[in-house]
């Protein structure tokens, strides 16, 4: 139903364009037609005017209502003006959505209510304690906690069905202006619950001895590592810089009976410990001799084999001899036998060549004079009986 500008007839429905029907009067048959713009400045202008003395006329008003404007319009136009501070990014809006985001310095924004700006602070660590709340927690972490149970965060269940009081700090920095602001509604509630979440399940997965003990570094690095993947998909534009693990113990009532627990496991490893270093000393003691005996038979097995071959060889190389030359061979075994034999003895020899009846009367006195010293009994001094007589004396009394 398009509206005909020949002849300023409205063609179907029997309505002008603004909804009324056009009467049969005027020049263009024209019925309702819209609201006369510059009538209604008009009318605003002199309305204003009526506000000031002197109703609408004279100069002087106009030209007062005129600078006033302006200094009004110039106030507006100079609150665009803002700092970012170096710690800072300024997150620009235009009419509620997100603009731009401009670096540290003085800059520059239409004024409200066309863009506003808004300043997050992107250097500073923030700190969230999940299962406990220290005397220095701020408002806006308390804020956080929506109220939730303490005891509720910090009890978890672990992978060998026992339970453990887990109290945990996590710490962030703002990491993307635009993402932390619009992308998540309540940063820090959402920073606690996926930080609750994800050591609820590295602690599933792991057992008591894990966490409370040697466990707890590797504990803390994958919860920062998997909180960080948690958070990128949320699209929070938060940095996880560190996930302090303060305490992780047995709940309070079965405290004692659980360090009863680790001071017997402790004994046990101690009583281990002894038990291999004492095993450490005395295997390798025990294998050294061992290996010293083997050795010593062994060389004792090539000594008497060595010995006997030798014995063998010399025997035939004699029978050798013996079989070639009989006479010579016998001849000289006796003397070697004899010379062993006489070798330590004492030897007297009588030439019965030199003559006479052969026999030397002799007297052997080397021999009785060793025989007289070695029989020569001992003198020890003795107290004479008699006073002035000589031990002689006394014995020849």
């Amino acid at each position: 139903m398009p509206w005909n500008n020949q002849g300023g007839k409205w063609q179907g429905g029997g309505q002008g364009p603004w909804g009324g029907r056009p009467s049969s009067g005027g020049p263009s048959g024209g019925g309702q037609q819209p609201p006369d713009l510059e009538e209604l400045i008009r009318k605003g202008q002199e309305k204003f005017k009526q506000m000031f003395p002197g109703g609408s006329g004279g100069g002087m008003n106009k030209g007062l209502i005129l600078a006033g404007v302006a200094v009004l319009a110039g106030l507006w136009l100079a609150s665009g003006f803002y700092r970012v501070e170096p710690a800072q990014r300024g997150v620009e809006l235009m009419f509620g959505r997100f603009h731009a985001v401009t670096e540290p310095g003085l800059r520059y924004h239409l004024p409200w209510p066309i863009q506003t700006v808004i300043r997050p602070e992107v250097e500073r660590v923030n700190r969230i304690e999940v299962g406990f709340r220290s005397a220095t927690a701020a408002s806006p972490q308390a804020r956080a906690a929506g109220g939730r149970d303490m005891l509720h965060e910090s009890l978890m269940l672990t992978g060998d069905e026992n339970i453990v009081d887990i109290h945990f700090a996590v710490l962030w920095r703002i990491a993307v202006p635009e993402d932390f602001l619009f992308n998540v509604r309540d940063q820090e509630q959402t920073i606690v619950a996926a930080a609750e979440s994800v050591m609820r399940e590295l602690v599933g997965r792991s057992t008591i001895n894990d966490v409370t003990t040697e466990g707890r570094g590797v504990l803390e690095s994958d919860a920062r590592a998997q909180l960080q993947t948690l958070l990128d998909g949320y699209g929070a534009g938060i940095i996880i810089t560190e996930v302090q693990l303060q305490k992780a113990d047995p709940p309070a009532e079965v405290i004692d009976a659980f360090r009863d627990v680790q001071r017997a496991q402790a004994d046990r490893e101690r009583l281990q410990n002894e038990a291999e270093a004492f095993a450490n000393d005395i295997i390798p003691r025990a294998r050294g001799e061992a290996e010293q005996i083997i050795q010593q038979a062994e060389g004792y097995r090539e000594e008497v084999v060595a010995r006997a071959t030798g014995d063998a060889s010399r025997f035939l190389a004699v029978w050798e001899e013996y079989s070639n030359a009989r006479e010579v061979t016998a001849r000289r075994i006796y003397l070697e036998t004899m010379e062993t034999v006489l070798r330590d003895m004492n030897k007297l020899v009588v030439d019965t060549q030199m003559g006479g009846s052969g026999v030397v009367p002799f007297l052997p006195l080397p021999m009785l004079d060793r025989e007289a010293v070695s029989q020569r009994p001992v003198q020890t001094t003795q107290q004479s009986p008699l006073p002035g007589l000589s031990p002689v004396a006394a014995e020849r009394n």
